[in-house]
């Protein structure tokens, strides 16, 4: 019997700890705390800036965009007036910004009507540096306004029998020069070639909010499905095929929360099936519950108070803590005591020291996740490291409250053979088999990081979003890149190094780019000298055109604006290109962005995407799977530094808590079991990511504990405790579970630690078998 006062407060503690649970449970809000987006696994100041971009181009810009694709009766009368009432109804609804017909003429007519009243401050530029550089090859001498004039008269005359004339002949007296009909052939390729139909039509739409969050995707939805009703009210047969990013993440947060649910139920109920089976009193092992339900809740209190947004993934993880916070439930509830009447205040002191380095050694490892670039790999850092802190406190104080503290196992929970030369000999070749994989196994890895492999898979949202983007133009075979700068002069002085650098690797391949339309920081800087040494240029292209046979006086709209724009005081260079980017709607936003601090041009190129850009281009294809394997690769290398380092760190803390003999061996245990591990998946041939590691990292500090405390029994003369075969077999049980993720990264973590935990139990095992007896 424990003394009262003890018991009293033990609860008390036990009581304010369900307290501080409860209030916080109340308290947090979860839909806005947990995340189930995949950027949010990527660091917001992430150091390169090219994934920088492409991460806030993803979040911000086309994960907003819906494509959808309203299939009517090819021949129907009713289909034009279904489409337009379903433009309207997504209009309508406060959760989408824009909804555009595709083939609606009105952006590119607003672009246009913009680019004719500002093409001497975005084209003219451009093209007196061009002519310029003629000048100077061609070393003529007639002076610089004459030759222009001269040389412009000319290019016109070869221009009007080409059929491309006809488009622009309305233009023709405003534009002489061809501003526009040479930046339409330098940007055809940007215009989407769509597959619409008489029985398709095309739509496309921008959320108001971001689709990548819950309150983003619900309104989106509603307002599709109105849609849609509106359009079936015109036209019954009307169907719909649309894809948007907002549906994958809603399905993918849907299918994980669902997930997160079932493993953590089968999980807890694994880890208490195991201990139910492998004890003597079944209503007994209930009693590890609350070491179970503390670690958690002390795991998922610090968690959501340290960070802002969780990421689901830390919660799916750890929520296998359940099989390593029992271990201390066990190592103190099945640890007989040293003698009748023990009290518990004199056992706990008498396990203190290994319950604690077992601890101390596992929480010192996954703090050094704390200093991880990966949001990920930081979260669970915290969630397991409070987890088992927790859980160490919840045993020490939930037993202390107890009567009786000690629960007999099973028989066979505790059976151990009988050593003889035949069992030590058996047990001699089964650990060098296991050494030799351990050796051999590893060199036949092959490494690879996907970040398909975070997202849970949903192959019909994913072929229906295919069909709908190759209907809107999409193809395998071109390269699109983005090019940026922290203002827009500093984005275009980039865009044409990358334009010189995809010159010289893509010979023959024409680049289409929105930036084409800013004058380049150089060209903009002459334009001042060009408005002085221009002077003649008015009268020198009237005389001109009279030779070529034109009549100067149908040019009268270009002379009026010319001499306007010379008497105009010069522009802001920033201002004039954020009025272009205004100009901007629809489906043309897209390729080109100006914010306060930053600036993006969209470049398509006719051919598949292949060498990445030099850095000094400021350019990146926009291949968001590529970039952020990448970045997951770079992250692994990352990730295994800090294992090693806290590994080491580990090892460090063991050799000063046991020496340096007792020490190795402890160490050698968990270091063994996972490259055992290793081998085998090497030899099976499998691929393995950023999640091995991290399993591997994880399975190596929980086996320090089966190595701590079958030290402690060796010392003393004694077989392993009955508690590291319940506890390896209840945490193997635990990360089994993991197997039956739909999240292949969850699931290759899941079978990794139950693989490093099972052969820690075995290499224990075996080692038991091949001491030699105690001296009688």
């Amino acid at each position: 019997m424990e003394p009262p006062r003890q018991k009293r407060f033990a609860r008390i503690l036990l009581a304010l700890g369900a307290a501080a649970g409860l209030a916080w449970f109340v308290a947090t809000d979860f839909a806005r705390k947990i995340s189930t987006d995949v950027l949010d696994l990527i660091p917001p100041g992430e150091r390169a800036p090219e994934l920088a971009l492409v991460r806030s181009l993803a979040a911000e810009q086309r994960s907003r965009i819906a494509l959808c694709a309203l299939a009517v009766p090819a021949g129907s009368p009713r289909g034009v007036a279904a489409a337009e009432a379903f433009v309207a109804a997504l209009r309508a609804s406060p959760a989408v910004a824009e909804a555009w017909l595709l083939r609606d003429p009105a952006p590119r007519d607003a672009l246009g009507a913009h680019l004719l009243t500002a093409r001497f401050e975005l084209l003219l530029p451009a093209w007196l540096a061009e002519r310029r550089r003629e000048h100077a090859a061609q070393r003529d001498a007639r002076p610089w306004p004459e030759w222009l004039a001269e040389r412009t008269a000319v290019e016109l005359e070869a221009f009007l029998p080409r059929p491309e004339a006809l488009a622009f002949q309305n233009l023709l007296p405003r534009d002489p020069l061809l501003l526009l009909p040479r930046l339409a052939d330098a940007v055809r390729g940007l215009d989407p070639s769509a597959a619409e139909d008489g029985g398709t039509v095309l739509i496309w739409a921008r959320a108001a909010g971001s689709p990548l969050r819950e309150e983003g995707q619900t309104p989106l939805f509603a307002a599709v499905d109105r849609a849609l009703a509106s359009a079936r009210a015109i036209e019954p047969a009307a169907g719909l095929r649309w894809t948007s990013i907002a549906r994958f993440a809603a399905e993918s947060r849907r299918r994980i929360e669902g997930e997160l649910s079932t493993l953590n139920l089968v999980s807890l109920a694994a880890v208490l099936a195991v201990a139910a089976l492998c004890v003597r009193r079944m209503f007994k092992a209930l009693h590890l519950a609350p070491v179970v339900l503390g670690g958690l809740l002390g795991a998922w209190m610090a968690t959501t108070l340290a960070f802002d947004r969780v990421h689901v993934l830390v919660f799916v993880v750890g929520s296998l803590l359940g099989g390593v916070a029992i271990d201390y439930g066990f190592y103190l509830f099945l640890q007989p005591p040293a003698r009748p009447g023990e009290p518990y205040r004199a056992k706990a002191r008498r396990l203190l020291k290994p319950l604690l380095a077992s601890a101390l050694t596992t929480i010192l490892g996954f703090c050094l996740l704390l200093f991880s670039e990966l949001p990920l790999l930081r979260q669970l850092g915290v969630f397991v490291s409070a987890g088992l802190l927790c859980a160490l406190a919840a045993a020490l104080v939930w037993f202390a409250q107890l009567d009786e503290t000690f629960l007999e196992t099973r028989a066979f929970a505790r059976y151990r053979p009988s050593v003889t030369g035949r069992t030590r000999r058996l047990a001699q070749l089964l650990l060098a088999v296991g050494a030799i994989v351990a050796v051999a196994g590893p060199w036949r890895l092959r490494w690879h990081d996907d970040i398909r492999e975070l997202e849970i898979p949903a192959p019909a949202l994913r072929a229906e979003a295919t069909e709908v983007r190759a209907l809107f133009g999409e193809r395998a075979d071109r390269a699109v890149y983005l090019t940026h700068g922290a203002t827009p002069a500093a984005a275009r002085a980039a865009l044409a190094r990358f334009s010189a650098w995809h010159t010289a690797q893509f010979s023959g391949q024409a680049l289409a780019s929105a930036g084409e339309v800013v004058p380049t920081p150089e060209a903009w800087g002459a334009l001042a000298a060009e408005r002085a040494a221009l002077g003649e240029f008015a009268s020198r292209l009237r005389a001109a055109l009279e030779r070529h046979g034109f009549d100067a006086t149908a040019f009268a709209p270009f002379f009026e604006e010319w001499e306007t724009w010379r008497a105009a005081p010069p522009g802001n260079y920033d201002a004039v290109v954020g009025r272009f980017a205004s100009a901007l709607r629809g489906p043309l936003a897209t390729l080109f962005s100006v914010a306060p601090d930053s600036c993006w041009f969209v470049s398509l190129a006719p051919h598949p995407a292949g060498a990445e850009p030099p850095p000094g281009t400021a350019t990146a294809s926009v291949s968001q799977l590529e970039n952020l394997n990448r970045l997951f690769a770079r992250y692994r290398a990352s990730a295994l530094r800090l294992s090693v380092a806290g590994l080491a760190l580990v090892g460090l803390s063991v050799f000063a808590l046991y020496g340096g003999r007792r020490g190795a061996r402890m160490f050698a245990i968990p270091v063994g079991a996972c490259l055992f591990t290793f081998g085998v998946l090497g030899a099976a041939g499998q691929t393995l990511n950023l999640f091995h590691l991290l399993g591997a990292f994880l399975g190596v500090c929980l086996s320090h504990n089966y190595a701590i405390f079958s030290a402690e029994n060796a010392a003393r003369g004694e077989a392993p405790p009955p508690s590291i075969r319940l506890s390896a077999l209840t945490t193997a049980a635990s990360f089994g579970v993991l197997a039956l993720s739909q999240i292949p990264v969850v699931a290759a973590l899941g079978v990794t630690v139950a693989g490093i935990v099972l052969a820690a139990l075995a290499i224990v095992e075996l080692e038991s078998c091949t001491a030699s007896p105690p001296p009688v």
